[in-house]
């Protein structure tokens, strides 16, 4: 259903196009929403289509491309981690995002990254898997402080055999499949039989293995009855506020939940959005044999898409009983536990925005802000970053940055202009809304040329500020500085217009660092010994190990690079030339 103006409202699916139709046209009684939707539509356009797998799919794919105004509408979020182990010869155990490849194995998907992490940090501790890029773990010519400290076995360089290193990949996968006490089983024979052929030293490795995969199922996991792989789905809808929480069980144990907030779906019902969520979250993505949905209504159909898709039977289950009935309470109560803190930070989001209207004198409607700071390392790669406050939140979806060049590395006020400058015109060609106040990462150097952007850009009507640290550089302490005025304004340190400034100032120091860390490491990725002719991979490694790095090389003589085996003076003298 679309409007005069051909904007999609609505997009919709039944097996009886014509009953369903009619419904809206034909009945009274509507709710607000679907009476207000009725009144704006121009146009219907209908597709037929196979089957009501099939529907459900294109439903799906359309509701995600036009985001239709009345249709309810969930973040497409695909970042879910994996641990993956990789297809080499001797696997890499690393943290995964992103599109699965066939030759290598993932275990997952997990709620959470952080848990992931520290899980990764437990498992190579005990397996001693090594987690070095292939690039690397090709070229060492001698362990790394991992195999110092215990956490590999140096594959790299020969230290174990492939038949060990396998066995203890298998070890590992059989954990993360939810084999633990197969896996630990296993190294108390083996423990046993050191202890008994006198090799003490072996039997009290195996020993801290054992204690290791203890510490690691209960930081990482809650044992659960070992259901296999289930996620439980359960949607509250309490205080005007819809929310979906999902609990994961992988192998058989409770890895962790997420909750997510449904968009336009303010008078539906709980079972529309289990329905709307099922679909949109599912469809074309991993999906565990089991999901636990009570009150799903199209459960049928999507098993059936899912199912195809995912190469294996999916099993929706919409009246869950003994332990899943347990689980269907857990993930009610963590929605609404989500839905309470969801509002309680809306609250103090609400009273910090009036405090910073208040005491910079904005309007009362003033709600989005805009922020700036340039990051770089003594004017290597510097990258400004502009974050968005709006809407009670931070935006992240809204986030910009800008690779800037000024003509002098380091000139902050040059990176700033030209970042500011790019923003400002595009925002004047209507590609984004004019924000409410601008804040700038600095003093009152920063504050002038941003000042003189504004004018330039015609942007009068912004107001304008900048946030200093004090002397101290201590949080609470800052300085806010204002175009033209030579007074500063500093806040109490409990003040609630203080720490929105703060929380908005740091997300976009963290941005702005993020970005100018992936700029400069790309930039060094690169070694200056690959530009000289007649150095190959052989030679530059045959430099690196004679000199233990560039720095050291870039300080040697001509007669001290002629010393490495295969480089000639002529050769030396070109690297001498390069280097300096």
């Amino acid at each position: 259903m679309s409007d005069a103006a051909g904007a999609p409202l609505y997009v919709g699916k039944a097996r009886d196009l014509r009953k369903r139709v009619a419904s809206y046209f034909q009945k009274t009684g509507h709710a607000a929403r679907i009476t207000l939707m009725i009144a704006q539509v121009a146009r219907v356009e209908t597709t037929v289509v196979r089957s009501e797998g099939e529907a459900l799919l294109l439903e799906n794919n359309l509701i995600k491309a036009l985001e239709p105004r009345y249709n309810i509408v969930f973040r497409d979020d695909k970042s879910y981690p994996y641990v993956c182990l990789s297809g080499d010869r001797f696997p890499q155990l690393r943290f995964h995002r992103g599109a699965l490849d066939a030759r290598n194995r993932y275990f997952g998907p997990f709620p959470s990254a952080g848990a992931v992490r520290e899980g990764m940090a437990l498992l190579q501790k005990v397996f001693q898997l090594r987690t070095c890029e292939n690039s690397v773990f090709a070229n060492r010519s001698r362990p790394c402080m991992l195999y110092q400290i215990g956490r590999c076995t140096a594959p790299c360089v020969g230290l174990v055999s492939e038949d060990d290193y396998r066995r203890d990949v298998e070890a590992a996968t059989l954990f993360l499949q939810g084999n633990a006490s197969e896996v630990v089983d296993g190294l108390k024979t083996e423990m046993d039989a050191a202890a008994a052929a006198l090799e003490f030293e072996r039997a009290a490795r195996l020993r801290d293995k054992i204690a290791r995969l203890h510490e690691l199922q209960a930081r990482q996991f809650v044992d659960n009855l070992g259901a296999g792989d289930v996620d439980v789905v359960a949607a509250v809808f309490e205080q005007n506020l819809h929310a979906v929480n999902v609990v994961m069980i992988r192998g058989g144990r409770h890895v962790g939940d997420r909750t997510f907030f449904p968009r336009r779906a303010d008078a539906e019902g709980v079972a529309a959005v289990l329905d709307a969520f099922l679909a949109q979250h599912y469809v074309e993505r991993p999906v565990p044999p089991v999901l636990v949905a009570p009150g799903a209504g199209d459960a049928a159909a999507l098993a059936a898409v899912l199912s195809e898709q995912s190469g294996h039977r999916v099993e929706i289950v919409a009246q869950p009983g003994g332990a899943r009935r347990v689980w269907v309470t857990m993930a009610t109560r963590n929605a609404a536990l989500a839905i309470g803190q969801r509002l309680a930070q809306k609250a103090t989001q609400e009273e910090r925005l009036t405090a910073l209207q208040d005491a910079l004198g904005l309007a009362p409607s003033a709600q989005r802000i805009e922020c700036f700071d340039v990051s770089h390392t003594m004017g290597e790669a510097a990258v400004a970053s502009c974050v968005i406050f709006d809407r009670l939140a931070m935006q992240s979806s809204e986030y910009r940055r800008f690779n800037v060049t000024p003509a002098t590395g380091g000139d902050d006020y040059a990176a700033l202009r030209e970042a500011l400058g790019r923003r400002c015109a595009r925002i004047v060609a209507g590609e984004y809304p004019v924000p409410d106040l601008l804040v700038i990462d600095g003093g009152k150097g920063q504050v002038v040329v941003a000042a003189d952007v504004l004018a330039e850009q015609g942007l009068h009507q912004v107001a304008l500020i900048g946030i200093a640290k004090g002397p101290e550089r201590k949080p609470g302490l800052e300085d806010i500085v204002f175009p033209g005025r030579d007074d500063v304004l500093n806040l109490p340190p409990d003040h609630p217009g203080l720490h929105l400034l703060q929380q908005i100032r740091d997300e976009a120091h963290r941005f702005a660092i993020q970005g100018h860390r992936a700029r400069r490491g790309k930039a060094r990725t690169t070694s200056s010994l690959e530009e000289i002719d007649g150095i190959g991979a052989k030679r530059r490694r045959a430099l690196l190990e004679h000199f233990g790095g560039l720095r050291a090389m870039q300080s040697a003589s001509v007669d001290d690079l002629t010393r490495v085996p295969g480089i000639s003076r002529s050769l030396a003298e070109r690297i001498y030339a390069t280097l300096h």
